[in-house]
């Protein structure tokens, strides 16, 4: 892969348009108002390309279409489609109310409904929050970047493409807030669509070109087969035939990553959190000049979400058809420590051999299902020697030294395909493992747990770009700035987010209630800039195999802390007026109680679950609280805006129409349609 002339001019001029754009548009915003909600005067459309531009980052490009190349396939889609039915509800459910209350925050409209109490702790746990979101999405991208650049032969560090991502989004961010955002974004958003469509596009015309494919033949197993294709079989019939068990919204209910109970309410959970309730999200509709704008602009969003599927959600899954074995070679820099521990740890290991400067012949005729750990003296060494085989895990002997296993180390993969490529050694580590865990049960020690993998999956969409884009024509650098763009957009939405929450909730609130709205906006500015350097310099420790092999399951799991109390508090704050104000605070505590809990004691539950027990426990108590100790009065929520509260009518039609066709595809892509 190499970049012409044209694509890097193609790159660069995406790159000032955007950031000059939301520059010269926000230039003008002094205010409190002006910088934190654009003067509260956003337009539908801005709404709705800034909705989604924000939402959609490197977690969708990087960490959904990862996901979509292993088993879980198109039901990862359900965070895309799901989302549609819940901008809907959003949109006429919850945003009257705070457009009505004339908040800044989320966390402001708490104490509104309950306490100042309750305010503090949901805007101390969201800046917690935004800590790894900022992290998590500048690495998802800076890997992109990595994984781009070497293909090219170029070696870019994480922290390279970490500093370049967050440098250009907070320099708009900071200096122009909500509305440079929103202006960004309609470039961005605009561009990410377009480029998404053009990666499914050359990948389908990829797939239809090759003699053979992998596919996953068994989303239980995780067994993989590489399959000969019939010459002259249509593209799409080539797809149906190598991923059907793909196409399907519904996964095992003991699956690890999106099991169909978790579409009962888990799922949900997430979803009315993310959209309705969080900040970086919530931050564009607040600024709606109207009402009727703000809910235009939502359900606009909510009908690109059933678009976005098809365009990361497809690719990610023909990435895996085209690309597994590369997939596999990824995985070998996670792959060498890890093993290297397992053979310290068991030495008496039948599957994993240490080899001291083997021989290039030796390399190329290991076979697969045994492992090599290839120590060689220097870095130099290791480089002169190209493995292609995944079994061979090179380091360096200072490497090697270093590694020395906890006393009680287990190994666990959460890659399904790892027991069924190399059976032999998974039945070695399983029980391993049950003599380890045995033991430290009976030292009263906890286990360290060391994940080896198979497939690096998040590299799905470097492996597109770097194998099916034409190049030299400047598709190559349109598709790198939208995708740079994407990832600069939902950085940029947090970045603004963390400065609202802090700005109002905190600075304001607690350490200056008189300061002056000039000395507001640069406090919120100051934000900007620390957030930005956080997210740079903790991005490439994201990196880690142990924290996880997808980051988009990083973003989503850490949330669930906090997103089953406050979706309760919330909704039944609305719902139950005479529930007691100090209940707020409760919901919130229950929560992360609850969470943490179930996450350290009974690992096994999958997130999503653990979530809707979180979230129903918090519901008992809040419906407990309010039988026992009722207010006297409701609360009531006073008009506390100049904006027009006049609702649209279009949209809810248009709202109707978005549900019924999401409910159309879950019915299409169900087992018993896609079985036929």
């Amino acid at each position: 892969m190499t970049l012409s002339f044209i694509d890097i001019a193609i790159f660069i001029g995406f790159v000032v348009m955007v950031v000059a754009v939301g520059m010269i548009k926000s230039r003008n915003e002094k205010s409190g108002e002006d910088y934190f909600l654009a003067g509260r005067g956003l337009s539908w459309w801005l709404i709705g390309f800034s909705l989604i531009a924000a939402n959609i980052s490197s977690e969708q490009f990087v960490g959904m279409s990862g996901n979509a190349a292993s088993h879980v396939g198109l039901a990862i889609a359900s965070y895309e489609w799901m989302a549609a039915i819940t901008l809907v509800v959003v949109a006429f459910a919850f945003l009257p109310y705070f457009l009505r209350a004339g908040i800044y925050t989320m966390p402001e409209f708490l104490e509104v409904r309950y306490n100042a109490g309750a305010r503090t702790i949901m805007a101390l746990f969201m800046m917690l929050i935004y800590i790894l979101l900022v992290g998590a999405v500048t690495y998802s991208g800076a890997l992109t970047l990595t994984t781009l650049a070497a293909k090219m032969g170029y070696n870019v560090s994480l922290l390279t493409g970490s500093f370049v991502i967050g440098l250009i989004a907070m320099i708009y961010v900071a200096t122009g807030g909500l509305k440079a955002c929103a202006w960004a974004d309609l470039i961005q958003g605009s561009a990410l669509i377009l480029g998404g469509a053009a990666i499914m596009w050359f990948a389908f015309d990829k797939l239809g070109g090759v003699k053979e494919a992998a596919a996953i033949t068994n989303i239980q197993t995780g067994t993989v087969a590489v399959q000969t294709l019939e010459p002259g079989t249509g593209t799409l019939q080539r797809f149906m035939d190598l991923n059907s068990v793909r196409m399907n919204m519904y996964l095992p209910r003991n699956d690890a990553v999106l099991p169909w109970t978790a579409l009962l309410l888990g799922l949900w959970i997430p979803n009315f959190y993310y959209w309705g309730l969080n900040q970086y999200i919530t931050q564009r509709t607040l600024g709606s000049a109207s009402l009727a704008q703000g809910q235009r602009g939502i359900v606009f969003a909510a009908f690109m979400k059933l678009l976005i599927p098809f365009v990361i959600v497809i690719p990610g899954i023909i990435a895996f058809n085209l690309f597994s074995a590369d997939m596999q070679r990824e995985s070998v820099k996670d792959n060498a420590p890890i093993m290297a521990r397992y053979f310290k740890a068991n030495p008496q290991t039948k599957c994993v051999e240490v080899a001291k400067a083997p021989t290039a012949e030796a390399v190329t005729n290991w076979k697969a299902g045994r492992f090599m750990i290839a120590v060689f003296p220097n870095d130099a060494a290791v480089k002169e020697l190209k493995v292609v085989n995944p079994y061979v895990l090179p380091m360096t002997e200072d490497e090697f030294g270093k590694i020395t296993p906890a006393k009680f180390t287990v190994f666990k993969s959460e890659d399904k395909t790892f027991k069924a490529v190399n059976t032999d050694l998974a039945a070695e580590i399983d029980a391993y493992n049950a003599e380890t865990s045995k033991a430290a049960k009976a030292a009263g020690k906890i286990v360290v747990t060391e994940k080896p993998i198979v497939y690096k999956y998040d590299t799905a969409l470097g492996q597109l770009l770097g194998n099916v884009l034409p190049q030299g024509v400047g598709i190559v650098g349109f598709v790198l700035a939208a995708l740079l763009g994407a990832v600069v957009s939902s950085l940029a939405a947090m970045l603004n987010a963390a400065s609202t929450i802090f700005s109002m909730d905190l600075y304001k609130k607690f350490l200056s209630p008189k300061a002056s709205s000039a000395s507001v906006v640069f406090v919120g500015r100051v934000v900007v800039v620390v957030f930005a350097a956080i997210a740079i310099f903790l991005a490439p420790n994201l990196g880690n195999p142990k924290i996880s092999n997808s980051i988009f399951t990083i973003i989503q799991e850490s949330q669930g802390f906090i997103s089953p109390g406050i979706l309760a508090v919330f909704t039944f704050g609305l719902i139950l007026r005479r529930a007691p104000r100090g209940v707020g605070v409760l919901g919130l505590l229950t929560s992360i109680v609850s969470y943490g809990v179930l996450k350290f004691t009974i690992p096994s539950i999958q997130f999503l679950n653990r979530m809707a027990i979180s979230f129903v426990l918090c519901l008992l108590l809040i419906i407990i609280a309010n039988i026992l100790k009722p207010m006297a009065k409701p609360v009531e929520f006073h008009p506390n805006t100049t904006i027009d509260l006049t609702p649209s009518r279009g949209a809810v039609w248009a709202g109707l129409f978005v549900v019924a066709i999401t409910l159309v595809f879950y019915v299409i892509f169900s087992p018993l349609v896609i079985a036929k």
